[in-house]
């Protein structure tokens, strides 16, 4: 077939967006008379995902999903911005890049793996499940299988991340506490019954099935941690650029590392 035609054109088709030399349009709205002024950040990214405006409820809830995520402390990935920016303040970009790279399974990331573990345990539970024993055979099973059960534990908060229990409220009070939400809160109860140990559900857990209740597939559900922190990280650069520390660590850090050396 080497240098042969068949005579069919292959279509290459995106739904999101087009320009023309004097238009912008997104998901079939017009950016500057339609969107500009009229969307929030939160509203247009729901936008751009779903194609659909959200609800006032949505519109609560998902932004508060986004603003949660934003911003955490000095965790690994704001380090790993603000070490980039020092080695390369002319590359803001890259400092970004190289924060988001660090969102895993132990950051921000869990959320993936909680909304996943949830919508298993529903695909697999038939018609009208006993949301305890589907709590129960969850926990079973990541246990059975050493696995750290998403969403569930923090290192600093406890025993209740403060988030937690605001974002189920936010929920409730928008109409969108369901059967997620209900089988999360009673997984986070089983692990704790079953270990012996303090295990709240944190943030990204909270977080995953809010996600379900949205419907948002789970592999997409990291991606709201990513926009979000990417906001956070900008925040984190600028005052790497008025008030330094990336320095300091780097120098505490090589002074502690090469100490055995002298002594």
């Amino acid at each position: 077939m080497t240098g042969k035609t068949t005579g069919k054109t292959s279509s290459i088709r995106s739904d999101i967006a087009y320009s023309t030399p004097d238009r912008i349009v997104v998901r079939g709205k017009d950016l500057p008379n339609e969107i500009l002024g009229h969307m929030n950040l939160g509203d247009f990214a729901y936008f751009q995902l779903t194609g659909k405006t959200a609800t006032p409820e949505q519109s609560r809830v998902f932004n508060a999903l986004l603003i949660t995520l934003v911003e955490h402390g000095i965790t690994p990935s704001a380090i790993a911005a603000r070490m980039t920016y020092a080695g390369a303040p002319e590359s803001l970009q890259a400092a970004v890049a190289a924060g988001l790279c660090g969102l895993g399974t132990v950051f921000v990331g869990t959320t993936e793996g909680s909304a996943r573990m949830l919508y298993e345990a529903f695909d697999s539970a038939g018609d009208n499940p006993d949301l305890q024993q589907l709590a129960e055979k969850t926990v079973a099973a990541y246990r059975g299988r050493k696995q750290i059960i998403p969403g569930l534990g923090h290192p600093l908060h406890k025993p209740i991340d403060p988030r937690t229990p605001r974002l189920f409220q936010i929920a409730e009070d928008n109409g969108m506490s369901g059967k997620y939400i209900a089988l999360m809160k009673l997984i986070g109860a089983e692990a704790e019954r079953a270990s012996g140990k303090v295990l709240p559900i944190n943030a990204t857990g909270a977080l995953g099935a809010i996600c379900c209740e949205f419907g948002f597939p789970w592999k997409i559900v990291r991606g709201f941690g990513v926009m979000a922190r990417a906001i956070g990280l900008v925040g984190h650069i600028l005052e790497e650029s008025e008030t330094p520390m990336a320095h300091e660590i780097w120098h505490d850090i090589e002074a502690r590392a090469s100490a055995h050396l002298r002594g």
